[in-house]
């Protein structure tokens, strides 16, 4: 996370008036560093443009090498390491495999896709986390811009545009 930030703060009372706000605050040409909220927002995402997410792909992947570990596992337990003779014959049956083979696939899916959200959004035990507003975990929605990748609009001008869509206070937030 990088250090000696500048931000200006566009604080909403209401998700509608949000939502309304960062069409117009993107239509205006100003890149909006993040929204935080309370509540999920219902939309707030199409309306950012943040894509759609990767992460089932992940957990699809670390399913599938879930499932081929377990059943690598087992059928080398059962028929090259310790080959359990049952009635005369070796015996591997795959209908046997499927509990630990589902849990195995579930665990490795559920941890693989923990580790890929962690590194993606940049979560450390030791990051410091960049607290914008105390009032975001009660009631209050607020639009964090920028003004390092705004440059080329004035931070008196940001300010305005977020008054004139419904903000109910403008403030600016430095982080060194």
């Amino acid at each position: 996370m990088e250090r000696d930030k500048n931000f200006v703060l566009g604080v909403f009372e209401d998700e509608d008036v949000l939502l309304d706000a960062v069409s117009k605050v993107r239509e205006s040409g100003v890149k909006i560093h993040e929204v935080y909220s309370p509540f999920p927002v219902h939309g707030i995402d199409d309306v950012l443009g943040y894509k759609r997410s990767r992460l089932p792909i992940a957990a699809f992947l670390f399913g599938i090498l879930g499932t081929t570990l377990a059943l690598t596992m087992q059928f080398y337990m059962m028929k090259i390491d310790w080959p359990m003779i049952i009635g005369g014959k070796d015996h591997a049956g795959l209908p046997n495999f499927i509990p630990v083979t589902f849990e195995l696939t579930v665990l490795l899916a559920a941890f693989g896709m923990v580790g890929v959200f962690m590194i993606s959004s940049n979560l450390k035990p030791w990051a410091q986390p960049r607290i914008f507003d105390l009032r975001i975990t009660d009631d209050k929605h607020v639009m964090a811009i920028d003004l390092a990748t705004n440059a080329s609009i004035g931070e008196a001008q940001i300010g305005e545009i977020l008054k004139s869509s419904g903000a109910s206070e403008v403030n600016n937030k430095s982080f060194e």
